[in-house]
């Protein structure tokens, strides 16, 4: 399965991945996943915002045991994140059909649409409208780069924009979902295990600075009659930095727009878009206050005009503390428990659906990149775990 996958969507010049919503590298990793459920027999069926389903037993028997995750990227992602959690959900079914296992509640796997963000602006698109965190209003006035808005682009892909929504039948129907995941960061690798389990994710959201300035010829305009929202973007940077460092917190500009965009001109507008997580809703508040507030000082001193706008906020998830405990019991009570900084579809539904997470040990830490990687042994530990957690929630 994992060599099936590795091609789609790959950048020959990075080596990293571009499976954006509604493209034609995601069309294929959706065929990819309904070939998988077909080949095993599995129903599938794609719900009314674009998630994709395989279950075994009755979808509608309630008490669902379901696994899965995400197989979209981010711009050059590595190829763990997302993908590792629908490939190993597959392989620990096949590895309890190998075991005899029998199953005494429907089990499911599923592939969340638009995890990432990466083309549209706003994360977990997929399962935020199900859970009814997304309007349908909302998720129309989503736009990416080209202007092609969330229902075109749907369209286009062949999916019905128009039955997009809240999806609460399907949700109370499931019991538990068990998220697994490459970790991002090296926790795991520090202490010495190759599977952890998931206590909360950090409040975490994405702001948007708009910096106005003035458009003018960069080799006439003296610098003392500039109005340059380039300098003032740059001294935010560096502050987001200092008040993240300050407060034990992360705080990241990764994304840059600029007009005119002209090497030999000063921009009129840029625009950068701020990521902050914080280990609890105080912190984050105080970090990104104090960003906003240096970005006023400077931009007030460099004769620019200031908007923020708040794009996305996810508060503090704290994962179902019961299921989190049958899960830590069902792997023999000595799998390291640990909070991260990323979200997940798992956190999305939380509010809805008791969920929980599990982490396979990623040696360098890095995410959303190419150099994104998990040993073998680790991933088949990781299918391991996934098999006996739905062995214990599913077979009981």
């Amino acid at each position: 399965m994992w060599a099936d996958l590795a091609p789609v969507g790959r950048n020959p010049d990075t080596n990293g991945y571009r499976r954006f919503a509604w493209s034609g590298a995601d069309a294929d990793c959706r065929t990819w996943f309904q070939e998988q459920a077909e080949a095993r027999g599995l129903t599938y069926e794609t719900d009314r915002n674009g998630n994709q389903w395989a279950w075994l037993g009755d979808p509608t028997a309630g008490d669902a045991v379901v696994a899965g995750s995400h197989l979209d990227s981010v711009p050059d992602g590595g190829a763990f994140d997302g993908p590792l959690g629908v490939v190993s959900a597959f392989a620990a079914l096949d590895e309890l059909r190998r075991r005899g296992a029998e199953f005494t509640k429907p089990v499911a796997i599923t592939n969340f649409g638009d995890e990432e963000g990466a083309r549209f602006g706003l994360a977990c698109v997929g399962s935020r409208l199900t859970a009814g965190q997304l309007t349908k209003e909302k998720a129309y006035e989503l736009r990416d780069a080209d202007g092609i808005s969330l229902p075109e682009a749907m369209e286009a892909a062949g999916y019905d924009p128009d039955a997009i929504g809240p999806d609460h039948e399907r949700l109370a129907r499931i019991g538990a979902f068990v998220e697994l995941h490459v970790e991002q960061g090296r926790a795991l690798d520090l202490s010495g295990d190759a599977v952890g389990l998931a206590s909360a994710i950090w409040p975490h959201g994405r702001w948007r600075f708009d910096f106005h300035g003035e458009a003018n010829h960069a080799g006439t305009t003296r610098l003392v009659d500039r109005r340059d929202p380039m300098l003032t973007y740059a001294e935010t940077v560096v502050a987001a930095r200092r008040e993240a460092e300050l407060a034990g917190a992360v705080a990241t500009f990764g994304k840059i727009s600029v007009e005119p965009n002209g090497v030999n001109a000063i921009p009129s507008l840029v625009r950068g878009w701020l990521d902050s997580r914080a280990a609890d809703q105080a912190t984050l508040d105080t970090v990104v206050a104090a960003i906003e507030q240096a970005a006023k000082e400077h931009a007030q001193r460099d004769g620019v005009d200031l908007a923020v706008v708040r794009e996305s906020f996810t508060p503090v998830v704290e994962f179902a503390h019961a299921l989190r405990d049958e899960l830590n019991r069902i792997l023999g009570g000595k799998v390291p428990v640990l909070g991260t900084g990323a979200g997940h579809d798992a956190g999305i539904l939380s509010g809805s659906v008791p969920t929980a997470m599990l982490f396979v040990r990623n040696p360098t830490g890095v995410s959303h990149s190419p150099a994104e990687y998990a040993a073998e042994d680790d991933c088949v530990a990781g299918v391991l775990a996934l098999a006996d957690v739905l062995e214990g929630l599913a077979c009981r």
